[in-house]
């Protein structure tokens, strides 16, 4: 059992309770046990830890719903060890991984790997998504109820649309007797064959094949309308244009079981990114034109849109110093997942507490974790952070294996200082501008 450790005069934030005030927290056995102003530790025992927060933020750590690692199949974009550890960095305290690797996680011996592996490194909590269809290949379904029973939190093919609307159809009516939620990546690939990034303008400028916006609505109305006919809980994600928004708004009015879910990236870039063919920039959905990233932004904010995911997918040197056809899709997202969403705060777009929000309790039930608040008995998962520390996005300063960051050079305010994991510090930071 984990010793007492006692949090002193922190900003406690927890955005299920909406608390935000100075106090204490107070962790015993892993678990939290009390928080509020001015706890004390019973016999003042010497054991104790002691952490001075000295006004710094307090919040649950951070529950991410989209993370592709390298492992396994392509440990050398991003293993476990450096995937958590990164995650650990960036104050994600749970993670589930995509099963989109090589082998995909499509049967229950891939799951217990996973968990064997995720154990192993005793950092951040890793939950593996079940696969929807074998191979992840949209033909023939996974026996999802294993899956379940081996401990996937959810279902996807991960960045491949399940683009055969009978399997869909299939899925939610197995997935929909089962109680649980099919994960969507919504995108018609017929739409999409050969497209390098948003249609529009400055795609014909640059002389790239364009990705319509038609290539996700179409895919989010068609799988609503499959829910609504099977009762299946739905999960679409990451959403990135003005009308998927407001057909997920219209579907969340007429009372539908379906939630979704937008990145960073498409929360505060759009289309001008690419500029100068940045394949650093190249990512599945597109960045799309300022009106789009406009529309995702008001969902976020009105509901219409429940949670932000990283959706890190880490692409190495030799997949992105590439003429642009030729580079891979794909950003990381873990360590730079909180500063650049803080961006929303700063400029007034959101409340602290509602950004917390969509960053832990949202994500974590949808998952069904036991995750995402401040309470007494619950694990002891939170992070320390600074949310007005100034530093500048640097690859090279990033943990993860890969560097394919969007942001970089970008200057953010916010950074975690610690984070802890059922009670064991498993990262500790110094502000560095």
């Amino acid at each position: 059992m984990s010793g007492l450790i006692l949090i002193k005069r922190a900003r406690l934030l927890d955005p299920v309770e909406r608390l935000d005030q100075l106090g204490d927290l107070l962790i015993a056995g892993g678990k939290i046990a009390g928080f509020g102003e001015h706890l004390s530790i019973d016999g003042g025992s010497i054991n104790a830890e002691i952490i001075e927060a000295d006004g710094l933020c307090l919040a649950p750590g951070l529950v991410d719903m989209r993370v592709l690692f390298g492992e396994p199949g392509a440990e050398h974009k991003e293993t476990f060890e450096s995937g958590t550890q990164a995650a650990a960095a960036g104050g994600v305290t749970s993670l589930a991984c995509l099963p989109n690797t090589e082998p995909a996680i499509d049967d229950p011996a891939m799951v217990e790997f996973i968990a064997r592996r995720a154990r192993k490194q005793k950092r951040v909590k890793v939950y593996p998504y079940g696969a929807v269809t074998q191979r992840c290949a949209g033909e023939q379904l996974a026996e999802m109820a294993l899956l379940r029973q081996a401990g996937a939190v959810g279902f996807t093919d991960g960045h491949r649309p399940i683009a055969d609307s009978l399997v869909m159809r299939r899925a939610l009516a197995y997935m929909s007797a089962l109680g649980g939620r099919i994960m969507q990546y919504p995108e018609d690939p017929s739409l999409t064959r050969n497209g390098l990034m948003n249609e529009g303008e400055i795609a014909t400028r640059l002389g790239l094949a364009g990705i319509p916006h038609e290539a996700e609505v179409i895919m989010v109305e068609r799988d609503i309308r499959l829910a609504e006919a099977t009762g299946c809980a739905l999960h679409l994600g990451p959403i990135s244009t003005a009308s998927a928004v407001e057909a997920i708004r219209r579907a969340k009015a007429g009372g539908l079981p379906i939630t979704s879910d937008a990145t960073p990236a498409h929360l505060t870039l759009n289309e001008l990114s690419v500029e100068g063919y940045r394949t650093f920039a190249k990512i599945k959905p597109p960045l799309r034109a300022e009106a789009d990233r406009l529309a995702v932004v008001a969902g976020l904010v009105d509901g219409t849109i429940d949670a932000i995911a990283s959706d890190h997918c880490p692409q190495d040197q030799d997949s992105k110093r590439l003429p642009f056809a030729q580079a891979e899709f794909g950003v990381v997202g873990l360590e730079t997942l909180l500063p650049v969403a803080l961006g929303l705060v700063h400029d007034g777009t959101l409340p602290l507490l509602d950004l917390l929000d969509k960053l832990t309790r949202a994500p974590a039930d949808i998952l069904g974790l036991n995750a995402g608040r401040l309470k007494k008995g619950a694990p002891a998962d939170i992070i320390l952070f600074d949310p007005d520390a100034p530093w500048r996005i640097n690859p090279d300063d990033l943990i993860s294996l890969s560097k394919n960051t969007p942001f970089e050079g970008r200057l953010t305010q916010g950074k975690v200082l610690r984070t802890i994991v059922d009670g064991r510090t498993i990262f500790s930071g110094v502000i560095t501008p």
